[in-house]
């Protein structure tokens, strides 16, 4: 069973940074795909950002060259790090594991001035 623990959302200013992290426990990190999702009002779930066990990384068009998607392993560990944030990036962002199926349990991340 993974459990995923997130921290760091909140509210900042457009074009401010938040960094989110996701901890991991029940899973050795650097065993396991994970990902970062986001869900804003009124719309479905979208995945954002990816990174698998050879920590190649994938990240969505609307937030490539903004958002970047990394992970420690010695802290069993992710991140999502969020640069030049965008009204239209408020949303809930989760963190998740995809073989196990796992989720976090949500972060609220609002930008507005």
């Amino acid at each position: 069973q993974v459990t995923l623990v997130e921290s760091g959302g909140g509210l900042v200013q457009p074009g401010g940074s938040l960094r989110l992290s996701c901890v991991a426990s029940g899973i050795t990190l650097s065993s396991h795909a994970m990902g970062w999702y986001r869900q804003a009002p009124g719309r479905q779930r979208e995945l954002i950002a990816s990174s698998t066990i050879t920590d190649s990384t994938s990240h969505a068009h609307s937030v490539k060259g903004r958002f970047t998607i990394s992970r420690n392993n010695d802290k069993n560990t992710m991140y999502l790090q969020m640069n030049s944030l965008k009204p239209e990036d408020t949303a809930v962002y989760y963190c998740y594991e995809f073989s196990l199926d796992g989720w976090g349990q949500g972060n609220q991340v609002t930008v507005s001035s």
